[in-house]
């Protein structure tokens, strides 16, 4: 395999337990690790480890080393200085000003004939604005982009399919595990969303750990704020542990499901978490598909 990471490699390194494997080789002395003391260290189970460590192997990124009854895994030479300034570079900690413009521009392409200009214009100031109170600085520029063209398919309603909302306080936990769970179940024939009464900047790694280790991914989710316009958009809306915090409209269903909330708490509970909330998706499917 080449050296330069291909877009198949960035999208095998974007997912965050690999992230957090690959972080925990080059801290070792030697860069080696072992499956097992790494999901020890990480809070994993092992077979958890092991599907994501063959996916790094696959792709070439690490190399495997048997040494008697034991395995050892290391990022591979060509890859090392590379993957070192993807995860541990200084300067990619620095804040950039966002291009809002730019921002504009290819959300106005994506929209073509469906919406205008300055209203694409109004959507994204208005996002950004909102997301840089709580969002991770460093991902602020992708999640206005993405957070602003969810909310311009709400405005354009571009699908007729049923649309689901799940909100919570940080739109942190129970929100994206029942979100990731539909979207799982549901494909395309349902559209889902997510928002916070009190967003976090990130989803929570117990949660993403705890997906993963059932086979669903997070698929590039983050914290939103809850707005007035998702909300009205959606056929169904699921709350939480935030209270009444959703506007009425008429023809909206609305339900609140009392969950515990998996923020700080340990994975053995977050697991149990996720399983109660699973059982509520699975029961809320058909509901949704033959209203």
């Amino acid at each position: 395999m080449s050296a330069v990471v291909s877009a198949r490699s960035v999208s095998v390194l974007a997912d965050p337990t690999r992230a957090a494997i690959l972080r925990l080789m080059l801290a070792t002395d030697d860069g080696r690790v072992l499956v097992g003391r790494t999901a020890e260290t990480l809070g994993l189970r092992q077979p958890t480890v092991s599907h994501h460590m063959r996916a790094l192997l696959d792709e070439g990124i690490v190399t495997r080393e048997p040494s008697g009854r034991q395995t050892w895994y290391a990022i591979a030479p060509e890859h090392r200085e590379r993957i070192r300034a993807l995860f541990l570079d200084e300067s990619l900690d620095e804040v950039h000003e966002v291009d809002l413009d730019r921002v504009i521009d290819n959300l106005v392409v994506r929209f073509d004939g469906a919406i205008d200009r300055a209203e694409v214009e109004r959507y994204v100031i208005q996002t950004h604005d909102l997301l840089k109170a709580t969002s991770n600085p460093r991902l602020l520029g992708s999640r206005t982009a993405a957070f602003t063209a969810d909310r311009i398919e709400t405005a354009v309603r571009v699908t007729d399919v049923p649309e689901v909302l799940f909100v919570c306080v940080q739109n942190a936990g129970r929100s994206q595990i029942a979100a990731a769970v539909l979207r799982h179940l549901a494909g395309e024939s349902i559209r889902v969303r997510t928002a916070g009464s009190a967003p976090s900047d990130d989803v929570r790694s117990s949660i993403v750990a705890a997906l993963d280790e059932i086979g669903i991914p997070l698929v590039g989710e983050f914290p939103k704020p809850l707005t007035d316009d998702v909300v009205r958009a959606a056929d169904v809306v699921i709350t939480m542990g935030c209270g009444d915090v959703c506007a009425t409209y008429p023809g909206t269903t609305y339900l609140d499901w009392d969950v515990d909330d998996p923020v700080g708490r340990p994975l053995s509970e977050v697991r149990a978490i996720r399983d109660e909330i699973t059982r509520r998706v699975h029961d809320l499917l058909p509901v949704v598909l033959t209203r």
